[in-house]
Order: structure tokens, then sequence, then C-alpha cells
């Protein structure tokens, strides 16, 4: 009975997430048609995100603690990396990194209402089952660097609802960009997120979100041939630090 009634708050609180992912799109969405009918306003759209990210996250009885073992610099451009488990991860990096940044994300979330609209016109898409979209998305990534932003990419791709699996399998996408373009990797590593919000519907928990930003990985003496080393790498760095929070548990 108490698991039932449980069960009934966790669906009140996703409601009440979900309401509030899309409502302030929708309050938001003629600023942000403005914001986005040029490229060279992406940094006003950007600040934007961060305020709706921070106001859902508040909002929902999350608070975010950060970690720092280097920071970044204004004006320069990164490749920002994490771990994949949940819908928090979106807002927890827009929240926390201050250097405007372009998400690289799945096809089909362009598919959803309102701010399906806004993904598609700001983000840099890709279908992974086709070669040619993902030769696009190097262009396009390219031409993002260029104006000066940072890219953010997941590189284990799709999201698991297996709890058991700490940490899948990395694509190689976001070591080829940052070796071709010579940006800093930032290792990000999400500790809570899976706990707080997974994508099994009755589990979750509002509460603290810990972050940790570890040192840059430069890619400044790398050359392609070294993207699968630098795929292990991150994925190892990532890994420990998943798994040294488990072994306190």
């Amino acid at each position: 009975m108490i698991e039932f009634f449980r069960n009934i708050l966790r669906l009140l609180w996703k409601i009440w997430f979900y309401i509030l992912f899309t409502g302030l799109v929708f309050l938001f969405a003629p600023i942000l048609l403005i914001v986005t009918l040029r490229e060279s306003w992406y940094s006003f759209f950007f600040k934007i995100l961060k305020i709706w990210a921070k106001s859902i996250l508040f909002c929902t009885g999350f608070y975010v603690k950060k970690a720092f073992e280097q920071k970044t610099e204004k004006g320069k451009s990164y490749m920002f990396i994490a771990n994949h488990t949940s819908i928090l991860d979106v807002l927890l990096m827009l929240s926390i990194i201050k250097n405007p940044f372009v998400f690289v994300g799945k096809q089909e979330l362009a598919k959803v209402p309102i701010f399906g609209f806004f993904y598609k016109r700001t983000c840099i898409l890709v279908d992974r089952s086709n070669l040619k979209s993902k030769q696009m998305v190097y262009k396009a990534a390219q031409k993002k660097i260029s104006a000066g932003f940072s890219i953010c990419i997941f590189p284990e791709g799709m999201v698991t609802d297996d709890m058991s699996i700490v940490l899948s399998d990395f694509k190689n996408g976001a070591f080829r960009l940052a070796i071709e373009h010579n940006m800093p990797i930032v290792p990000l590593v999400f500790y809570d997120c899976k706990k707080r919000f997974p994508y099994i519907f009755f589990r979750g928990m509002p509460g603290l979100l810990r972050v940790k930003i570890n040192s840059f990985i430069s890619t400044s003496d790398l050359c392609l041939s070294d993207v699968s080393m630098l795929n292990n790498q991150c994925f190892e760095l990532i890994l420990s630090d998943l798994r040294s929070l488990e072994e306190t548990i």
C-alpha cells in the first residue's frame, strides 16, 4: 500500500516535470522564434536555454553540486562529453556550462511538439542509421566551431533503460571531431541522473545532482589514427569515476 502511494506521488511529480519541460518552451516561444532567425544570435538563444534548464531543475526539486578540476575559458571552443542515462543530462549540461555550445543529438527528438521545432533549428541532428547523415554532422559541426561555439555530444548515443549498465560503449564521433578541430575534451561525470530520473516511469525522486568536471584532455598532438585511443581514455576515466562512487555507497 505504501509503495502504491509512492507511485502515485512519482506519477504526479513526473507529470509536473513534463508540464514544465514543454510549458516553458511554449512560454518562451515568441522570444525563441526571434533569436533563432539568425545563427549569429545563438548566444542569446543559449542564455534562454540556461534559464529554461535551471528553472525546470529548481521547480522539480533538484539542486546541483559541482566539483571542478579545471574551468573553461571564455571565448574558447571545447568538446563537452558526459555519461548519458536520463533526460536530466541535457538540463544539467545546460545549467552548469557557461561557454555556449551546440548539442549533437538524435533526429527523433525533432518530432516532439513545440520543443522539436526549436530543437531542429538549433541543434545538429544525426540519424545514426544513415551514413550520409553522419557525414553531414561533421560539416555542420565545423560551421558551428568556426563561429566560435563549443560542441556537446553524449558519446554513448542511445540511452538504455537497463539500470544495471554503468556505462555503455562510446561512439567515435566526438573524438574524431575534437581531433580534427584541435578542441580540448571536457569529460563530465553525472553521478545521480539515472537514480533521480530514470526512463523507468515509476522510479526516481527529487534531490541532489552531483557533477564532476574532470581535467581537460588536449588533442593538439593527436591525429585521426588516435581516435580509438582517445575514446578508450575518456571511457575509462568516466567509468572509473562512476565505479568509485558505487564502491562508496
